[in-house]
């Protein structure tokens, strides 16, 4: 792969091309991981609006009819519902953990299997979601894609 980068003080933002054969994996891992770059989303935390990068959020839940972005740097409730966010995060490395969480493959720090076909997923801080058996093949299939 080659890459170039060109800076100059008449760019008024950031252009990325890609020049390339045909569309493989690997570009597919590319633009999701650009896309996460550019996504923000909105959470209420201490009674102010914060404006969250995707790629911060390490799992999001739902709970009680509420939504909760959940990140390094604290929680924090979310107006979109579950499927919303699934939908807006569709192209980025979100998955659906259970009914009622997704979470961000970039932040897994261990994969561990479990009784009845679910998985252990480990993230920072200790962190433990479990992927219950409905979604687990479709995240263990994802995983290896990720890892090519």
């Amino acid at each position: 792969m080659k890459i170039n980068i060109n800076t100059n003080e008449r760019y008024t933002e950031t252009e990325v091309t890609i020049n390339c054969l045909r569309m493989s994996d690997d570009i597919e891992k590319l633009l999701a991981a650009l896309r996460m770059l550019d996504m923000k989303l909105t959470g209420r935390k201490d009674g102010q609006q914060h404006i969250l990068e995707a790629s911060d959020i390490i799992y999001i839940e739902s709970t009680d009819k509420r939504t909760f972005l959940y990140t390094s740097a604290g929680v924090f409730e979310s107006a979109f519902k579950l499927y919303e966010l699934e939908a807006k995060l569709a192209n980025g490395d979100f998955l659906r953990a259970s009914k009622n969480c997704l979470f961000n493959i970039n932040h897994i720090q261990s994969i561990k299997p479990d009784l009845d076909r679910r998985l252990i997923l480990t993230f920072e801080k200790d962190i433990k979601l479990i992927v219950s058996r409905q979604y687990s093949a479709a995240v263990k299939q994802r995983l290896e894609a990720y890892n090519g």
